[in-house]
């Protein structure tokens, strides 16, 4: 079982030296990777947690300074509301910047006030997320490139965008619905599942490995844990693994209350146990 980290990017807690700190520790632990999440602009009166998001892009990329091999990860982006082109350019220079360590976790969201804020048709965005995942992939690999979007704004004839990332950049899908579902199975590199216990977990995987049956196919899910009772965590990774998760990440229970530091530490221990 590969285990890693969300870094404290977001809520009350977060700070730039708080997320250079955690990096550096997840690495000297030996995690897999660290986590960053994403919103951009949330409806104050109603939003259930703290607003304070610091951009998932840019705090990989300062996680990304300080660390040499944990890899770095998003858990999710929400794809379609980032037009495709400009994000493909920051996700391929983290990429090279790190020497090929990101692995993209996305999503297509579920905040409806937040797309209006941005512009972006909500009742598009599975539609948009198909189509920008096939432009960004294709602005990767080809030179030039040619691509006539439906539902983006986006008309490329005979371009080229560089750098390209140095490997290519795996995507794991967060999957509920059946269309997130079926996109995960036709063009994902693996899924990354949250707030699911090995139980509700088991079916899901079952079908995913009858569909996706390649080894390189990730199973991946979010764990949230508050640190006080690693024998909690250890039992966790065991019931997880033995329903077919490879990867677990772990999110403190409450990112505003709990000790980030606790945390991390108690994840380092349950990594480093045989």
């Amino acid at each position: 079982m590969q285990l890693g980290i969300h870094l404290p990017h977001a809520g009350e807690q977060a700070t730039p030296a708080l997320i250079r700190h955690a990096a550096i520790r997840a690495e000297a632990l030996g995690l897999s990777d660290v986590w960053v999440s994403e919103h951009i602009i949330v409806p104050r009166a109603k939003f259930p947690r703290s607003p304070l998001f610091y951009d998932p892009v840019l705090s990989l990329t300062w996680a990304a300074a300080v660390t040499e091999r944990v890899r770095l990860g998003t858990s999710v982006l929400v794809l379609p509301m980032r037009h495709p082109l400009p994000l493909a350019k920051e996700l391929a220079t983290l990429q090279n910047l790190s020497d090929g360590r990101l692995i993209l976790g996305a999503g297509v969201g579920w905040l409806e006030a937040e797309f209006r804020a941005l512009g972006v048709p909500f009742h598009e965005r599975g539609r948009r997320t198909d189509e920008g995942v096939a432009v960004m992939r294709a602005v990767w690999t080809q030179d030039p490139v040619t691509f006539h979007a439906k539902y983006i704004d986006a008309e490329i004839d005979e371009m080229t965008m560089r750098p390209q990332p140095v490997k290519p950049i795996p995507i794991w899908f967060g999957a509920r619905s059946e269309a997130a579902y079926a996109r995960t199975v036709r063009i994902g590199d693996g899924w990354h599942g949250s707030q699911l216990s090995p139980e509700e977990a088991a079916p899901v995987i079952a079908r995913l490995r009858r569909d996706r049956p390649e080894p390189e196919f990730t199973i991946s899910l979010r764990y949230h844990w508050n640190g006080k009772d690693a024998g909690v965590l250890r039992a966790a990774v065991a019931a997880y693994a033995a329903v077919g998760v490879q990867h677990l990440m772990v999110h403190p229970l409450d990112r505003d209350v709990d000790d980030w530091d606790t945390v991390i530490e108690g994840v380092g221990r349950v990594a480093a146990q045989p």
